[in-house]
This record gives structure tokens, C-alpha cells and sequence, in this order.
């Protein structure tokens, strides 16, 4: 897929798009408003980015995700509910435009591909904290059981169901990114993995994250 050199920038102060996420967004400022008609008249592409939280003003990070509106559904008050899925990292150049809404240039990033015994380690290292971090967890959070095995049946989903759906992820890159989706609170947190291109570095800052979690709803299930 072809992706433009220069797309509108949406700022959240939490927010990230991770490649092949799946995001549900309603847009209700007049600003995107104007920056969703302007994505669907042409390619359909805008960028989601965490405010920075080191500077005054409404200022994206460095590093974003490009994402494809795949449903948008307009309501009667103009205000949209739509489907953003993530397509790639994108590095945020020049700012082009700042209002009504920002547009930026815009690079690609392909993360480095790690095929060795260090990532496979980590990886069993990241799952391994990823089972203890569920099992402290009395009920497993809706959105994780919903992307991992999909929407719940008559029959309880146990943990082994959903390591077992990481597992069968053979990208080392892309597990790091569902995890960091579905179980890493923090925006920040969630804004270093994002932008950590290396994947062996990646998942370290991952196993890093997810020990200190373990290590707090340890904690917590002791009070």
C-alpha cells in the first residue's frame, strides 16, 4: 500500500495507533470534523498522535500511527463514529498547516526485524509476564478477551485460552504492539514502545513495563 507524504494529525492526550489495531473513534470537534470529510474525500488516511506532555501547547510526539478509516457513520448533530485501523509507524516531518487541524509530512517506519535467540527469549520472557500479570487480574479485562479470542460465548474464556491466541503471533514486533494495546496502562509506557523501531529493544522496554506491573497488582492483591 501506497501512503501519502502528508496527512491530518489528530492529538490525544492518551492516545495511540498501533499497526493493525483496530480503534473506535467519535469525532466530535468541529476541527476533525472537517480533518474526517477532507480523509474521506481523498484517501481515506489520517495520523493519531499523543500530545507531548513536555511543552506548553498542543504539540504531537515525534512519532505517530497512520491509520485507514475502514467504517465512518455520521450522526444527525455532525458529530462521526468510526473505525480507525492502524497501518504503520510514521516519523511526523513538517508541520504544514496548524488550523483548523494539523498536517504534517509524513515518513514511514518499518521496524527492524529481529530474528534471534535474544527475541525469542524475550518473547518467552514477555508472555511468561503476561500470565502472571493476568492471573492477578481477577477478571480478565473485556477489551483483552475481545481482541485475543474474540467476543466471549456461553463457555468462561480461561487465561490459557488467551496466551495461547499470543502465542500463535509470529511477529515478535507485532506481539510487543498487542501487548503494549491491551495491558500497558500508562500513555507513556504505551508512547516508548511505539516508537522504539528496533524490535529486540522494543520488547525489552516491554519486559521492563510489564515486571513493574506484575510487581504493582502484586501489591495490590495483598492490601
Amino acid at each position: 500500500m501506497e501512503f501519502p507524504d502528508r496527512v491530518g494529525v489528530m492529538i490525544l492526550g492518551n492516545g495511540h495507533l498501533f499497526p493493525q489495531a483496530m480503534l473506535p473513534l467519535f469525532i466530535f470537534e468541529p476541527r476533525y470534523r472537517t480533518m474526517l470529510a477532507e480523509s474521506l474525500e481523498s484517501h481515506r488516511m489520517f495520523c493519531l498522535a499523543m500530545k507531548r506532555p513536555d511543552v506548553s501547547g498542543e504539540r504531537p510526539c515525534e512519532f505517530a500511527g497512520l491509520g485507514v478509516v475502514r467504517v465512518a457513520v455520521k450522526n444527525p448533530n455532525g458529530t462521526s463514529n468510526l473505525i480507525l485501523q492502524g497501518l504503520t509507524r510514521v516519523r511526523l516531518g513538517k508541520a504544514l498547516q496548524t488550523r483548523p487541524y494539523r498536517i504534517h509530512r509524513i515518513e514511514a517506519v518499518e521496524s527492524e526485524v529481529a530474528e534471534t535467540l535474544v527475541a525469542d527469549a524475550l518473547v518467552g520472557r514477555t508472555l511468561d509476564l503476561v500470565d502472571a500479570r493476568l492471573r492477578l487480574q481477577h477478571a480478565l479485562p473485556p477489551a483483552v478477551l475481545t481482541q485475543l479470542v474474540g467476543e466471549p460465548g456461553d463457555q468462561p474464556i480461561r487465561i490459557e485460552d488467551c496466551l495461547e491466541a499470543l502465542r500463535r503471533v509470529d511477529d515478535p514486533g507485532a506481539l510487543a504492539d498487542l501487548i503494549a494495546t491491551l495491558l500497558l496502562p500508562d500513555p507513556m509506557m504505551r508512547q516508548i514502545i511505539l516508537q522504539t523501531v528496533n524490535v529486540e529493544e522494543r520488547l525489552r522496554h516491554l519486559v521492563h513495563f510489564l515486571v513493574g506491573e506484575v510487581s504493582r497488582a502484586a501489591k495490590g492483591s495483598d492490601t
